[in-house]
């Protein structure tokens, strides 16, 4: 299921000329351990001005918004959930623009999923996003690539913690440091 999802969305994107990156859970899955994941995240190199573009997507793939005002919803929280109806499965499509994700688009990792190259965020990337999200979770599965991921660019991973911390105001790339020092030793 997940996987013909995966297949339409990066076909239905590269029809557009969209440049995505799965993220979360999925992206997990490809670097870390194996989790149950109920959703699929995905980051799109839109802005929300750009939101007819993403919901004629998901007119064509016969996904369910599940906002009944998309435009403010997106303007709010930068994100559109959508659900994939015959499989029940959610589908959050992020919005990006800033300098951050611009990069991370640059860094995106192609790999074969049924018969397409889907796009996945790079492994530090990753890494940066559950770091700044933060929550028990995103932080059990940032060990758990860790552990599974050596060899990692760390200094990008640090510079753009640093670069969260001071536009954010919380310890992210301490928080970081602390985890990987947890980590048993190889």
């Amino acid at each position: 299921m997940f996987q013909q999802i995966l297949e339409s969305l990066a076909g239905a994107f590269e029809r557009r000329g969209i440049r995505y990156m799965v993220i979360g859970g999925q992206a997990v899955l490809l670097y870390g351990e194996p989790r149950l994941t109920r959703d699929i995240d995905v980051t799109i190199d839109l802005g929300p001005d750009r939101l007819p573009e993403v919901l004629s997507v998901t007119e064509e793939l016969g996904w369910r918004v599940l906002t009944d005002s998309p435009a403010e919803f997106v303007q709010k929280t930068m994100v559109l959930p959508v659900l994939e109806v015959a499989s029940g499965v959610r589908i959050d499509l992020v919005f990006s623009f800033s300098p951050y994700e611009k990069q991370a688009m640059d860094r995106i990792r192609r790999v074969r999923v049924g018969q397409v190259d889907v796009s996945f965020a790079s492994v530090e990337d990753l890494i940066i996003s559950k770091i700044v999200s933060g929550r028990p979770r995103d932080l059990d599965d940032v060990r758990a690539v860790l552990l599974k991921n050596p060899d990692l660019d760390l200094q990008y991973i640090r510079r753009w913690l640093r670069e969260f911390e001071l536009s954010l105001s919380e310890p992210f790339l301490e928080g970081f440091e602390q985890l990987k020092k947890s980590l048993p030793r190889r």
